[in-house]
Order: structure tokens, then C-alpha cells, then sequence
């Protein structure tokens, strides 16, 4: 099964607050996003923003420039049909991220939770990295979220790869500093405690 179907199956087989990474709000990503003191139009994209609620709280805040991208179709109708009339305020992209064209330079925030770690192979983290360096903006700001090392090894029926904030500053390149980072436990709805590690860089 390639990952468009898995993920599909993954949204149409259960309601989104019992899937394993989600939260009522994203209080980290949230409180990071408003530190930075962004003008409303500023773009931003949330990479696979599925169905999460980031999108929702985004736009209560006032910002009117949003890309949510994800590979399931079905994670973004979920998000558009709980939206409603304000999912027109929002572009989305049902994409993989690492074959999506993207325009350059576009995005002053690029926002990733529980994506990159996902990708396991080098090749497809080489990928990852080609289209944020081409779509972030010269001193855009990078918030990502991967499972740290303290988290299990697999989530959803799939392998991850769990990073240190050193591993992930590596990763990521020379192009990418390291502005703060935190580990946050998470709790999922079937029991399952997983350590996420946040990190905020600027691109140089």
C-alpha cells in the first residue's frame, strides 16, 4: 500500500479525536506561531495539517494567508466540511511533500508536526528538505515537531524516525539554526504516552 492509501484509511477509519496524534489545540505550535508577532497576511503553511485544529485557531487569530497541505484527501475534507464557509479563507494542497512543486520563497512560517518523522528513508528526507529550503522564506521560520527519542518506534502501523535536537539541526542543514526547542509528552486518546520534540529554527 503506497502512503496516500495508508493515510486515507487511516481518516476513514476512525473519527478524527481518536486518532493518535491529536489535540484539541496545538498549545506549543499556537503559542510559538503568536511569539512571532506575524502581520495576518504573513503566508504560512501546516504540513500535513490533516485534519488538526491549527488551521481553525489560525484563523480566529486573525491570519488570512494559510496553506494546509497533507496527502490525504480525506484528512482535508474532514477539515474543510468542520470549517465550513471559512474554508474558503484557506488554500489547500492534498500533496505529497516530498514531490510537491511549491512556489519559491513563498512561506514566512512553515509548520510541521508529526510529519518529517514519518519519513525514514534519506532519500525521501532529502526531498523533505529540498522543498522547504525552496519555499521558506530567507530568514522564514521553520516549527517542527518529531517524535524525540524517548518516544516509541512506530505510530500509526508505520516506523518513525525519532530525533535528538542535534539529530534534527543535522538533518536539516547548514541553512537551518536552531532558535529554541522543547519536549512536550503526549498522551494519546488510546493511552499511549509519546515524547514530541519541538524546535523552532530561522533560515539563514
Amino acid at each position: 500500500m503506497n502512503r496516500k492509501n495508508h493515510w486515507d484509511n487511516v481518516y476513514a477509519g476512525k473519527s478524527t479525536s481518536a486518532l493518535g496524534w491529536y489535540e484539541l489545540h496545538l498549545r506549543t505550535s499556537l503559542s510559538w506561531i503568536k511569539a512571532l508577532n506575524l502581520a495576518v497576511d504573513a503566508p504560512l503553511i501546516d504540513v500535513g495539517g490533516g485534519a488538526s485544529t491549527l488551521v481553525d485557531d489560525l484563523l480566529d487569530a486573525g491570519h488570512r494567508s494559510i496553506t494546509v497541505l497533507d496527502i490525504s484527501e480525506q484528512a482535508l475534507s474532514s477539515a474543510r466540511t468542520r470549517l465550513g464557509k471559512k474554508a474558503d479563507l484557506v488554500t489547500w494542497l492534498a500533496e505529497d511533500i516530498t514531490s510537491v512543486e511549491l512556489p519559491a520563497h513563498r512561506y514566512a512560517v512553515w509548520h510541521d508536526r508529526a510529519v518529517f518523522h514519518f519519513l525514514t528513508e534519506l532519500e525521501q528526507q532529502r526531498q523533505y528538505r529540498a522543498n522547504l529550503v525552496h519555499a521558506l522564506q530567507p530568514g522564514g521560520l521553520l516549527i517542527i515537531g518529531t517524535f524525540a527519542l524517548e518516544a516509541p518506534p512506530r505510530c500509526s502501523g508505520l516506523p518513525v524516525h525519532r530525533y535528538s535536537q542535534e539529530q534534527l539541526s543535522n538533518t536539516l542543514g547548514e541553512e537551518f539554526k536552531l532558535v529554541k526547542h522543547h519536549k512536550e509528552l503526549h498522551v494519546t486518546p488510546g493511552g499511549v504516552e509519546q515524547v514530541y520534540l519541538y524546535c523552532q529554527f530561522s533560515k539563514d
